[in-house]
């Protein structure tokens, strides 16, 4: 657990060509999204290069709470805009080390004045990154009501709140679709709230029982997400603007299990599978060797 992959940039330049027959499917409601080939075809225009080590990482080869130095606590109960019915704790029953792994668990269990109780981490202030290669990997629940995720928000908030500063979505999954993975980005231009988020999904039936790698590449140009290496997402900067892609700021790493909320509990919650838990084995962010000087932005 937790070992290094010894990833290379040549299998990168593979992945990416892959990407260059990628069509985007559906979106984060079910409503189809068009086809995003151009991001693929635009990722060949400009070489970027990620550093084979991490900058930033965790492999949680330690024992106890998450380590505070990385990750904080999102604490509380108000449904989180989407309706959950958790309550974030920051208690070692909710989230600890061991074994090499992270686990996030969701009790059914009041806290507060919610009858679940969960957490919700979170890297902003500890580890705030501007392009990059994120990867995790991970082993999650699929029980009905459950909605774990990985995904990043700005930490400035740079054009403002939700979603004209971005959203990007490294994986979700709904229990009560069981074996489709997300991989989505918002902005204001493109978001669920008004039925234009743009999204791609994968089909897989062993994500309980095994561990996969979620990942994101974050360059200037375009943002493509991967599972277990495959090219599953595509999302071009179309250079129309921060209302497309707000994607020029620092973003930070969130890792939670939901439960219920609009879409998560959209066919209810199946209160006899709890405790429910997510695994993680690793956190990496790989950085963008020739990144653009971040003060010389306009």
């Amino acid at each position: 657990m937790g070992g290094s992959d010894g990833r290379s940039r040549a299998r990168g330049a593979q992945a990416l060509l892959a990407l260059v027959a990628l069509v985007a499917c559906h979106a984060h409601a079910g409503d189809a999204a068009a086809g995003d080939t151009a991001a693929a075809a635009d990722a060949t225009a400009t070489s970027w290069v990620f550093a084979d080590t991490p900058a930033w990482q965790d492999e949680f080869d330690y024992e106890g709470m998450p380590d505070p130095a990385r990750w904080s606590h999102d604490v509380g109960g108000d449904g989180w805009y989407n309706n959950e019915l958790q309550y974030y704790t920051d208690r070692p029953a909710n989230a600890f080390v061991s074994d090499g792994l992270l686990t996030i668990v969701a009790h059914r269990q009041r806290a507060g004045k919610r009858r679940f109780s969960s957490a919700r981490l979170v890297t902003r202030g500890k580890g705030d990154f501007l392009y990059g290669r994120i990867e995790i990997r991970a082993r999650l629940p699929v029980a009905r009501g459950s909605w774990p995720a990985l995904w990043m928000l700005p930490s400035d908030d740079r054009y403002g709140h939700w979603p004209r500063s971005g959203e990007i979505d490294i994986m979700e999954h709904v229990g009560f679709d069981p074996g489709v993975v997300h991989q989505t980005v918002h902005t204001q231009a493109y978001n669920h709230r008004i039925g234009t988020q743009r999204a791609a999904q994968k089909r897989m039936e062993t994500l309980n029982t095994h561990f996969h790698r979620y990942r994101v590449d974050w360059t200037p140009d375009h943002i493509h997400g991967f599972i277990d290496d495959e090219p599953v997402f595509a999302f071009a900067n179309e250079g129309t603007g921060v209302d497309a892609w707000p994607f020029d700021q620092r973003f930070h790493l969130l890792m939670n299990l939901a439960v219920g909320g609009d879409w998560g509990g959209a066919k209810g919650v199946d209160e006899s599978a709890f405790p429910i838990w997510m695994e993680v084995d690793y956190v990496r962010v790989y950085p963008l060797e020739n990144a653009p000087d971040p003060d010389a932005r306009p």
